[in-house]
């Protein structure tokens, strides 16, 4: 798991807080990242100047069974609320296990970490389905963050299993009055707050005055995040690919999503913030930290993934960031996106 010779040593297994294992990933230029097994739970995402990229809340608890508030919790085999599974499925809040034998990835990353997951039996109690789950957790030279989910049904009796998922990224920022985001604009979005009543998205540009909890349909492979206060922006890159084995399900991604072969791999994004009074319900929340937090998640939600045995569904997202630009006093994320 370490580099050889002189160089620093890229992947290091250590203990986090309350003991928990844990992963540091680091790049050369300086930039890390921190997994914990528990959860397969990145916790940490370091730009080379040592400063915090994710949002993770000082109240966090970093115990099981309780899930870690912030950082990209990993929701399967559901997002949301419904039947006998916990809020965001189990996979958050479960031990995973070092993939010693991953499927091949291109990469040019010596600093990445293979995990999987697999049922336990009281998770087969609640979903009876048998799965493997595996995910790389990678930093490239120039301290990009991607994961890489890959989920396969390996039922032996036939049954297929369908799911929702997301990446429920929690991102930091200096102010989430002064944060907007670009790449939303003219898009339909189901409004959770009123009943996933849709709508279309209007102005050139989401902005942050009150809670916040939409679904956003049919986005582009990239969306930005700028932070004016830190004139610093977050590119997002995502796709959901099928395995390009014996089975093909691009056709059923592809009628799920309602879109062409090229459209038809990318995730819905759902935008989050509780605000202040949601806030203060929370227990492992502070009170004030709305304010410096913005989930903006990849994810399957709407319409869910089904496989049959022996199917694959891919699922990756490719974070950066990256300094903005000024234009007349407004940042151009025009120019962020096109360049990054």
């Amino acid at each position: 798991m370490a580099a050889s010779g002189s160089e620093r040593v890229a992947v290091e297994k250590c203990k986090g807080i309350n003991g928990l294992d844990k992963v540091v990933l680091r790049e050369p230029r300086g930039s890390t990242a921190e997994v914990y097994l528990y959860g397969a739970h990145v916790t940490s995402w370091k730009n080379d100047h040592g400063e915090e990229l994710l949002f993770v809340s000082s109240k966090a608890i970093f115990k099981p069974p309780k899930a870690i508030r912030g950082g990209i919790p990993i929701c399967f085999p559901q997002f949301g609320s419904h039947g006998s599974l916990e809020q965001h499925g189990f996979a958050r809040n479960r031990f995973w296990s070092i993939d010693t034998d991953p499927p091949p990835f291109p990469t040019n990353s010596k600093s990445f970490i293979d995990l999987i997951l697999k049922p336990s039996e009281e998770d087969m109690q609640k979903w009876p389905y048998s799965y493997e789950f595996r995910l790389r957790v990678a930093l490239g030279t120039g301290g990009d963050l991607m994961l890489t989910s890959r989920i396969r049904n390996t039922n032996a009796d036939g049954k297929p299993f369908t799911f929702t998922f997301a990446y429920h990224t929690y991102f930091s920022v200096s102010d989430i009055s002064e944060v907007r985001v670009e790449g939303l604009e003219t898009l339909d979005y189901l409004d959770n707050l009123q009943n996933k009543e849709r709508s279309t998205e209007q102005g050139d540009a989401l902005t942050f005055e009150s809670e916040v909890d939409k679904i956003y349909l049919g986005t582009p492979t990239k969306i930005a995040i700028l932070d004016h206060e830190k004139k610093r922006t977050f590119v997002l890159r995502k796709d959901g690919l099928p395995d390009a084995g014996k089975h093909d399900i691009l056709d059923n991604l592809v009628k799920l999503e309602g879109s062409s072969k090229e459209q038809g791999s990318f995730f819905p994004l759902v935008v989050w913030n509780p605000w202040d009074k949601k806030a203060k319900t929370m227990a492992d929340f502070g009170d004030d930290e709305y304010k410096h937090m913005l989930c903006v998640e990849a994810a399957v939600v709407e319409k869910p993934i089904t496989l049959k045995p022996g199917e694959e569904w891919k699922g990756r997202l490719e974070l950066s960031a990256v300094p903005s630009s000024y234009c007349s006093g407004q940042l151009d994320p025009q120019k962020v996106i096109q360049n990054s």
